[in-house]
């Protein structure tokens, strides 16, 4: 992403996300900058910071200050405060065997992003992504607080299946994914075809792959979406059997089209993930 105001408004949606997805409410940020102020105009770092306030704003969060220092690469990110009573805390591996996994956003940021960058992406396809990655996941938070949630956490640098192996991880569970059921960018899996896949997919792949197993029958190109690292990605929910298909039809409801049911949750000491 190449706009500084969207750059700042993606970073903001991202750092926010680690709280919606232990079911906290945000509630205070501090600005982490560092910005090469000798060869680049500072009216870019106003524009970055600019899209990180009104995301705040956006989101209810108040800024209450930062750190800043020079360095030869632009990096901007924010550290959240959040509120929730100790007993409501969602934490990552506190998985129940049975239970049911939702995704709440597409996969394939990171190979569109990769695509960005080689010229071949539209423009519509490039604003439809940037507002996909802007667009915050407190309203799935707010809808998931209504049901019987054991565990969530968001999507991001490790990828869908990465961030499932930190779920499983200590849980004395396993999991299975559904490939054909995972929303999907339709243009990303078109460019994963084309051999358009980050660094960072391989990486994840690489370090989780002991975990995981692939039927014959899932295509390359959807492992590595499975893999792919996502810039402020969905909320990856495991919620009761029993409320599941009610969790995805009120997400819809507010406006989360792609939700879906992905998985499940097995009852395995294994801690391994099967895709089909």
């Amino acid at each position: 992403m190449d706009d500084p105001y969207w750059f700042g408004q993606i970073a903001a949606a991202n750092a926010l996300s680690d709280i919606y997805a232990m079911g906290g409410t945000p509630k205070t940020a501090l600005n982490l900058v560092a910005f090469p102020a000798r060869t680049m105009d500072m009216s870019i770092l106003r524009q970055i910071i600019q899209g990180g306030i009104d995301k705040l704003r956006d989101a209810g969060v108040v800024l209450i200050g930062g750190h800043s220092i020079e360095d030869k690469e632009i990096k901007y990110g924010l550290s959240v405060t959040g509120f929730i009573h100790p007993e409501r805390v969602l934490a990552k591996n506190s998985l129940r065997p049975g239970d049911r996994l939702v995704l709440t956003k597409p996969l394939g940021t990171g190979i569109v992003n990769t695509a960005i960058k080689a010229a071949m992406v539209s423009e519509q396809l490039s604003e439809k992504v940037t507002l996909l990655m802007a667009t915050l996941n407190r309203e799935a938070a707010r809808i998931m607080a209504d049901f019987n949630i054991s565990a969530c956490t968001d999507v991001t640098g490790f990828g869908l299946l990465g961030h499932l192996a930190e779920m499983i991880s200590g849980s004395d569970c396993s999991a299975r994914i559904v490939s054909g059921n995972v929303p999907v960018i339709p243009e990303a899996e078109e460019f994963a075809a084309m051999g358009l896949i980050p660094a960072g997919a391989y990486k994840n792949r690489e370090f989780r792959e002991h975990m995981i197993t692939f039927a014959e029958t899932v295509p390359r190109t959807i492992q590595d979406l499975l893999f792919d690292p996502q810039t402020s990605g969905g909320l990856l929910i495991s919620v009761s059997n029993v409320h599941c298909a009610d969790l995805v039809s009120a997400l819809k409801a507010g406006g989360i089209a792609d939700a879906a049911q992905i998985g499940d949750i097995i009852d395995s000491r294994e801690e391994r993930i099967r895709i089909v």
